[in-house]
């Protein structure tokens, strides 16, 4: 819960400096840069976390890779957050960041389960009902799940419309076993 909180308080501050500057994109895709660098490359995340490395080696090295690639304003707050020693945090703030940009541009990321893999087409025709039916532009993140047979699931937020041809199975599985039975008459 702590860890939430102190992400959130980075990613809104990014957030006011980024605004401030006309910078929101930018910096995050900048933050998205770190964060993926962080995780396909296991010896730079092992050498910002080490407690045993000296906070201004880590600083010079961020310096040289970063200076002139992104805005010292953007580099201020990463040096900030390693003299804060909260660089393990950068995935966390990253997340915060994103869906902060997402609420201010009036886009909301909607996970959408089908059971094939769609076209781009059908990708986004459902991403303009849905943004229709939200009232926000959709960005639709598509997941396969051969499992739910047919149909579709949307989750958003914090709600599921599962309208899957399995449930519907399940469904009309529940109501025929509650059924009674009618035994005809032997005649």
């Amino acid at each position: 819960m702590r860890e939430n909180r102190v992400a959130r308080s980075y990613a809104e501050t990014l957030f006011a400096l980024a605004t401030r500057h006309s910078a929101i994109e930018e910096f995050g895709h900048a933050l998205e840069d770190v964060v993926r660098l962080l995780e396909t490359v296991p010896g730079f995340r092992l050498f910002l976390e080490t407690p045993r490395i000296d906070r201004a080696a880590k600083k010079r090295v961020l310096r040289t890779a970063l200076e002139g690639k992104v805005r010292a304003v953007f580099l201020s707050f990463l040096l900030v957050v390693l003299d804060k020693r909260r660089q393990r945090f950068f995935p966390q703030i990253a997340s915060v960041y994103s869906a902060l940009v997402d609420e201010h541009l009036g886009r909301r990321r909607v996970e959408i389960t089908l059971a094939r893999e769609p076209s781009a087409e059908a990708t986004a025709e459902i991403a303009q009902r849905l943004s229709a039916f939200i009232g926000r532009t959709v960005i639709p993140q598509v997941r396969v799940r051969p499992q739910i047979l047919g149909g579709i699931i949307v989750r958003s937020e914090d709600r599921i419309f599962d309208g899957s041809l399995r449930r519907q199975l399940e469904a009309l599985r529940r109501r025929m076993l509650r059924a009674p039975l009618r035994l005809a008459a032997a005649g």
